[in-house]
């Protein structure tokens, strides 16, 4: 087999390719001079197809796609994601792009800034507003993270359609089980310490969310302060913070297949972006978040300074699974054993801000 690892930066995308998850040959870059904030492997056809969120400061976001793992693109004539015109607002950024489960082949989603969910169902060439999200009654009151406000978590059930869950920053946790029309927040438990009333309905600063493989109704979530797991899909959240060496940070990502297997990267805070002890360190937890231990073989001894962001921590799709991440100082990691050591993939990239894995 050969694994894929897509680069999202600053200034373009980079295509990784390995025969054995150590060694790795790195293209140059697609899309040069455009920022790449999404990316997503959707496998559920006979061959892998790349869908890209090219940000462009002239022509703004679209959404390009490869069926040929990136030898060539397609891209379309006019924006895949425009708002109609009686809303008056316009799509500035593509920040989530995530295929459906299984039973709907053809549905891939999008988050963008402003916060919107998108649905397309021609495999991600063209897309509608998911109105009942957008025409929610809490929208006016979500407000703008430090990197705008935007849907940057999509998270279709894997066995129900009309199940999905989204998080904003900043407005929180919000489900659907009605295919969209109606959207309820699920934020009880998750902490908004810079609100005066620090545990709101909605309105939290979550930075992502990931969802267990072995049970689709536990869910964890990073926070602006705060790691948490819910294992009633959304209905009560609790800290899994305790045994971290800070509960800041901005990615989490979950094992492909076995269940209470999660990663994180933690920052000292937020007043202080540096990982912790200037340590360079991904943080493992076997038991759903109970316990956690460093994983840091092969990674760069201290200081390091540079921090991972929300997008920029993934797994593969193996049983074994693969983890990656990259920095904002440019450099990717990989793991073929779990994060129990890990190589280089590059250096010196531009700003890291999304990697997607997958096997072709």
């Amino acid at each position: 087999m050969t694994h894929m690892l897509a680069i999202g930066t600053q200034k373009g995308l980079f295509l990784a390719s390995s025969d054995d998850r150590r060694s790795w040959r790195v293209s140059s870059a697609h899309f040069p001079g455009h920022a790449i904030y999404s990316v997503a492997f959707d496998t559920r056809g006979p061959a892998p197809r790349v869908l890209v969120g090219v940000d462009s400061s002239h022509f703004g976001p679209s959404v390009v796609i490869s069926d040929d793992l990136g030898a060539t693109w397609q891209e379309p004539d006019e924006a895949p994601l425009a708002f109609p015109g009686d809303i008056g607002a316009a799509v500035e950024r593509v920040w989530q792009i995530t295929p459906a489960g299984p039973i709907e082949p053809s549905v891939v989603y999008a988050g963008t800034q402003p916060s919107a969910l998108w649905r397309s169902r021609d495999g991600g060439r063209t897309y509608e507003l998911v109105r009942g999200l957008w025409e929610h009654p809490h929208r006016p009151e979500w407000g703008a993270g430090f990197g705008g406000q935007a849907v940057h978590t999509v998270l279709p059930h894997p066995a129900d359609p009309d199940r999905v869950l989204v998080a904003m920053s900043t407005g929180g946790v919000y489900r659907t089980t009605d295919g969209g029309e109606s959207w309820a927040p699920a934020n009880r438990g998750i902490k908004a310490y810079f609100l005066p009333d620090p545990w709101p309905e909605f309105g939290q600063c979550v930075h992502k969310v990931a969802r267990d493989a072995a049970d689709p109704d536990c869910y964890y979530a990073q926070n602006h302060h705060g790691v948490y797991r819910t294992t009633d899909g959304g209905d009560s959240w609790e800290s899994i913070a305790a045994d971290l060496p800070s509960d800041f940070g901005f990615p989490i990502v979950a094992h492909p297949a076995r269940g209470g297997t999660i990663w994180n990267f933690p920052l000292v805070s937020d007043g202080d972006r540096r990982p912790v002890d200037l340590l360079c360190r991904v943080f493992r937890s076997d038991d759903a978040g109970t316990t956690w231990r460093p994983q840091q073989k092969g990674l760069p001894d201290g200081p390091y300074y540079p921090v991972v962001l929300r997008d920029a921590l993934c797994t593969d799709d193996g049983d074994q699974a693969g983890v990656y991440f990259g920095t904002r100082a440019g450099d990717v990691f990989a793991s073929a054993d779990e994060g129990e050591s890990w190589s280089a993939v590059a250096a010196h990239l531009p700003d890291v801000l999304c990697v997607r894995a997958a096997g072709a």
